[in-house]
C-alpha cells in the first residue's frame, strides 16, 4: 500500500510567520487611516473622509486580485503596495505631504515606474509559462513589455490628473515657478521664432474688469507642464531599472532574489514546485522541509 502523500504548503504562499507579519502591517495601517478619518469627521472636512474611504478600498485589492487572479504576490510586493497607498493618499493628500517635502510626489512616481514594471513583468512571466498560451518572449521583449507597460500607466496617470485639473479646477498636476520662459506666441512678427524672457521677478495678472493682481511669487506660474514632464522623467527611471533587473532575472531563470521579491506566480507554478518538493521528499524517506522562500520578508 503506498503512503499517502502528505500535503505541504507551497514556497510562494505565506507560512505562519509571514501571515502574521502582513497581519500586523494590514491592522496598522488601517487603524491610522480609521483614526484619520475619524479626526476629518471632527473637522468636518468630508472630502477627507472620502479619500480615507478610498485608501481602504484600496487596501483590498491585492488580496482580491491574489483570489481572483489565483496568483501570489510575494510579502515584499505587496507591503510596498500598501505603504505607497498610505505615502500617496494619506501622508501626501491629507497631511499635505507633497507641500511639506518637494521630493515627495518625485519619490512615488519614482516608486510607481518601479512598481508597474514589476507587474507588467510578471504578466508576460506568466503568459510565458503557461502551457494554455501559445507565447514565448526572449528577455529582451519581457523587458520591453514590462517598460512599456509601465509608461502606459504613468501616461494614464497624467491624463486623469489634467482631466481632474481642468473638469474640477483641482492642482493635481502642480504648478512651477520660472524665472525664464521662451514661447514663439512672444514672436513680434507672428512667426515660429521663440522669444526668451529672463530674470522674471513677479506675473501680474489682469482680470477681467481691468483690475490687476501681483501674484508674488517671485516668478512666472508654469501650468502643470514642468511637473508632468518631471513625473513622467523619474517613471521612466523607475520603470528602467525594474526593467532591467528582470531581464537579468528570468536570463538566470529566477536566481535573483531581488527581483523574486516583487514577481507575482501562478498557482499553477507553485503547484508545479509542491509536487516536486513532496517527490524529493519522499524519495529521502521523511517529511518534505520547506525552506523559506526567497519572495518572502
Amino acid at each position: 500500500m503506498s503512503r499517502k502523500r502528505e500535503k505541504i504548503p507551497a514556497p510562494g504562499f505565506r507560512r505562519i510567520g509571514n501571515r502574521r507579519l502582513m497581519a500586523a502591517v494590514y491592522t496598522i495601517l488601517r487603524l491610522s487611516v480609521l483614526g484619520v478619518m475619524i479626526a476629518q469627521i471632527f473637522n468636518r472636512n468630508f472630502e477627507n473622509v472620502l479619500l480615507c474611504v478610498l485608501t481602504l478600498v484600496l487596501f483590498m485589492l491585492p488580496s482580491m486580485f491574489e483570489r481572483r487572479l489565483r496568483i501570489d504576490l510575494p510579502d515584499t510586493l505587496e507591503i510596498v503596495i500598501l505603504l505607497f497607498i498610505y505615502a500617496a493618499e494619506i501622508l501626501g493628500e491629507i497631511r499635505e505631504f507633497y507641500i511639506a517635502f518637494p521630493y515627495w510626489d518625485t519619490m512615488l512616481h519614482t516608486l510607481n515606474g518601479f512598481l508597474c514594471a514589476a507587474i507588467g513583468f510578471a504578466l508576460v512571466d506568466i503568459l510565458n509559462r503557461t502551457e494554455r498560451v501559445v507565447m514565448r518572449l526572449s528577455p529582451f521583449f519581457m523587458a520591453v513589455v514590462a517598460f512599456c507597460f509601465s509608461m502606459t500607466v504613468g501616461v494614464l496617470w497624467e491624463f486623469f490628473e489634467f482631466s481632474m485639473d481642468m473638469l474640477f479646477h483641482l492642482d493635481m498636476q502642480k504648478d512651477t515657478v520660472l524665472q525664464a520662459i521662451s514661447s514663439v506666441a512672444l514672436d513680434p512678427a507672428g512667426g515660429n521664432r521663440p522669444v526668451l524672457i529672463e530674470g522674471i521677478r513677479d506675473t501680474l495678472l489682469v482680470l477681467a474688469d481691468g483690475s490687476t493682481v501681483s501674484l508674488g511669487l517671485g516668478g512666472y506660474l508654469d501650468i502643470g507642464i514642468v511637473d508632468t514632464m518631471q513625473d513622467l522623467f523619474v517613471n521612466f527611471i523607475g520603470a528602467v531599472v525594474f526593467s532591467t533587473i528582470g531581464y537579468f532575472f528570468v536570463k538566470t531563470r529566477g536566481r535573483g532574489r531581488f527581483a523574486r521579491r516583487f514577481i507575482p506566480v501562478t498557482e499553477e507554478a507553485l503547484e508545479a514546485v509542491r509536487e516536486g518538493e513532496t517527490a524529493r521528499a519522499e524519495e529521502a524517506g521523511g517529511p518534505a522541509e520547506m525552506k523559506k522562500p526567497d519572495g518572502g520578508v
